[in-house]
């Protein structure tokens, strides 16, 4: 099995987040924070991946540190299951409908993490979420895991459905591209034999 465990301390923030990429979707989540928890139930779900997070955040604050540090977490702990990355797929891409929200996303495992996004985001706020940390988590998680990561928003007016659909192509992007291609399972998906 692909797992990897990530504990991370701060004085902002006190972490544990495992992972599985070979899993069945559940979400073990407590984030402290409604909306992350939401978006990283329906992350394990689309992806796949069997998610546990617990984080104790100074929520006190805001949400920024929690929402940054799970995804400096997360990223690390995909990069950490992929290992070698030995017959992975390496590439994904999908056009994913949330009602009226229309997003794009496109994924290459590359080792050079970057994000690339077009993102109109309306509200301000999600609950008492703040919208912008929506774009903070890609950027810590694409940085993290080395994944290139492009999102763009192709239609939406609900900042809700923008982010949900946002947390769901991205999943659903790393399931395909996380995959074993049993044809190629002891090959690296790279000319220059390492990623």
């Amino acid at each position: 099995m692909r797992n990897a465990e990530i504990i991370r301390k701060t004085n902002e923030t006190d972490i544990k987040l495992l992972v599985s990429l070979d899993g069945t979707g559940k979400g073990n989540i407590d984030t402290g924070c409604g909306f992350l928890d939401h978006m990283l139930t329906l992350f394990a779900k689309h992806s796949r991946f069997d998610l546990d997070v617990f984080c104790k955040g100074d929520t006190n604050v805001d949400y920024h540190h929690t929402a940054e540090d799970i995804a400096i977490c997360l990223g690390k702990a995909i990069k950490d299951a992929l290992g070698e990355k030995k017959g992975i797929k390496r590439y994904a891409d999908v056009i994913l409908p949330m009602d009226e929200a229309l997003i794009m996303c496109a994924v290459d495992i590359s080792g050079r993490g970057g994000l690339y996004t077009k993102l109109d985001i309306p509200a301000s706020k999600v609950g008492d979420f703040d919208t912008e940390l929506c774009e903070e988590f890609l950027c810590a998680f694409a940085r993290e895991s080395g994944i290139t990561t492009h999102i763009r928003e192709l239609a939406g007016v609900n900042s809700h459905h923008i982010i949900e659909g946002i947390f769901k192509a991205l999943a659903r992007c790393l399931k395909e591209a996380c995959e074993i291609d049993e044809k190629y399972k002891d090959e690296v998906p790279s000319t220059k034999g390492v990623i």
